[in-house]
């Protein structure tokens, strides 16, 4: 959900031509895909290879496995992830003879500056959809660069801090965070869904079908969210989760509808080349 944002809202606006994108759009799934595959080493064989309990007692092999994966529980969380993540990969840095040490300082500053960038281009792509924004709500003001970003930081600001979380307020809605990137995935496959039917013949399978696979699984998601948040009697959480209810369905309705009313109906021209 959220690279679909970024390769529409800057990877876009970076290319030299269309031709480009594609090379730029699938190479970076792919490099993504590779980080993925080293991040999913590091947090399985990774920790086997070595792994420090609380009391300082160094495990090895399936104790070491089962000692930080003993429960869902034991392994929920924010920092318990990030933490498995860079203590797998120093001990994978271990073998080309980095110090693990050295080798939780490096994945550590991997981490935080991959959370620096992705801060940046977020902040970045919320002032471009609150520009966007503007000329359907009939606010031109909000279309300036210097409004639009206050109101991106400042929104940020607020949540991190209002709550009294001492700058960790956004960690409330973590627990929402898997299902708002999928509705964002559920739409923009969707959209590549309308554009490929414009095409003609079958080639909107491509994307129709991953988009209701995916918009299955994040309705399922959030009602098995909704469970919870009721159990724990989180309001904050029920209302949102609530609006992100009624907003894929209305994604996945207003989809639908377009879809069939464009059955049998011409492709548009292309555009002249320029």
């Amino acid at each position: 959900g959220f690279h679909s944002l970024v390769s529409s809202g800057t990877s876009s606006k970076q290319v030299r031509t269309e031709e480009d994108s594609v090379f730029v759009g699938y190479g970076s799934m792919l490099m993504e895909g590779t980080v993925a595959t080293l991040v999913v080493m590091a947090v399985a064989a990774g920790i086997g290879m070595g792994y420090t309990t609380k009391a300082g007692e160094t495990l090895t092999g399936v104790a070491a496995w089962t000692t930080h994966y003993s429960s869902w529980a034991a392994a929920a969380g924010l920092g318990s992830k990030v933490a498995a993540f860079v203590d797998g990969s120093a001990n994978l840095l271990s073998t080309l003879a980095i110090p693990k040490g050295i080798g939780v300082v490096i994945m550590g500053v991997f981490v935080a500056s991959f959370a620096g960038t992705t801060l940046d281009t977020a902040t970045r792509i919320q002032r471009y959809v609150i520009a966007e924004l503007s000329s359907d709500i009939k606010l031109d003001f909000l279309a300036n660069r210097y409004i639009a970003t206050l109101i991106a930081v400042g929104s940020a600001l607020i949540l991190a801090f209002v709550t009294g979380a001492s700058g960790k307020g956004a960690l409330t809605l973590w627990p929402m965070f898997g299902a708002v990137n999928q509705t964002l995935a559920a739409l923009a496959l969707i959209i590549i869904t309308l554009y490929l039917q414009t095409k003609g013949g079958l080639k909107w399978m491509f994307a129709g079908f991953p988009a209701l696979f995916m918009a299955f699984m994040t309705i399922w998601a959030i009602i098995v969210n909704q469970v919870h948040f009721l159990g724990a009697q989180n309001m904050l959480l029920t209302v949102i989760n609530i609006c992100m209810f009624i907003v894929v369905v209305w994604i996945v309705v207003e989809g639908l509808i377009k879809f069939f009313s464009s059955i049998g109906k011409a492709a548009p021209e292309p555009a002249p080349a320029t």
